[in-house]
C-alpha cells in the first residue's frame, strides 16, 4: 500500500521543474521522501527528486530525467505517493489518511454509518467523508472519534446517524 503525499499541479519555468501540492505537514516534508511513485491515468512510474524548495506560496521540484517544460507538462495531474512500509510509524493516536480510507464507521450505538471515502482538511480540523445510505461529514476530533481499530478496519464515532 502507498501513502499519498501530494500531486503535481503545474510546471515552473522552462527547465522541467514542476509545481507540487503537498498533503504533508509541514508541506516541505514531501521532499524527504524519495523516490516518489507517480500515478497518472493508471500509469505508475518512479522518479527521484533532485531538488525541491518552497517558491512563494507553493512548492517546486526538479525531478531526475525531466529536463524541459514539455516533458514536465506530461506529469501534471500525477498523484505522488510513497510506500507505506517505508514511512515512519505515526505517533500514538495519529494516522495516515490512507490507513483510514475504506474503514467502516459505526457510531456509539453500533449503527453502521458507512465507510470512509476520503478525508479533507479545514482550518480547524480534518474531516472524514463517510458514505453509506447517506453521506456524513464527521470531524476527526477527540469528541467525535471514539476509537480507531486498524486491525478491524473500523472507526467508532460519537455521531447521530440522522446528522
Amino acid at each position: 500500500m502507498n501513502v499519498v503525499l501530494g500531486k503535481i499541479v503545474g510546471v515552473f519555468g522552462v527547465k522541467g521543474r514542476v509545481k507540487i501540492y503537498s498533503d504533508t505537514r509541514p508541506r516541505e516534508k514531501i521532499f524527504e521522501y524519495s523516490p516518489w511513485l507517480l500515478d497518472r491515468q493508471g500509469k505508475r512510474s518512479e522518479v527521484v527528486i533532485l531538488e525541491g524548495s518552497a517558491q512563494g506560496k507553493g512548492l517546486v521540484a526538479q525531478l531526475k530525467g525531466i529536463d524541459d517544460r514539455n516533458t514536465a507538462e506530461n506529469l501534471i495531474g500525477s498523484v505522488i505517493s510513497y510506500p507505506q512500509e517505508k514511512m515512519p510509524e505515526p505517533a500514538a493516536g495519529e494516522f495516515y489518511w490512507s490507513q483510514l480510507e475504506g474503514a467502516g464507521v459505526v457510531n456509539q450505538d453500533d449503527i453502521e454509518l458507512g465507510s470512509v471515502v476520503y478525508l479533507f482538511e479545514t482550518g480547524a480540523n480534518d474531516v472524514m467523508v463517510v458514505q453509506g445510505e447517506r453521506k456524513h461529514l464527521i470531524p476527526f476530533t477527540k469528541d467525535a472519534v471514539l476509537d480507531v481499530d486498524l486491525e478491524q478496519n473500523q472507526i467508532r464515532v460519537n455521531w447521530d446517524p440522522d446528522f
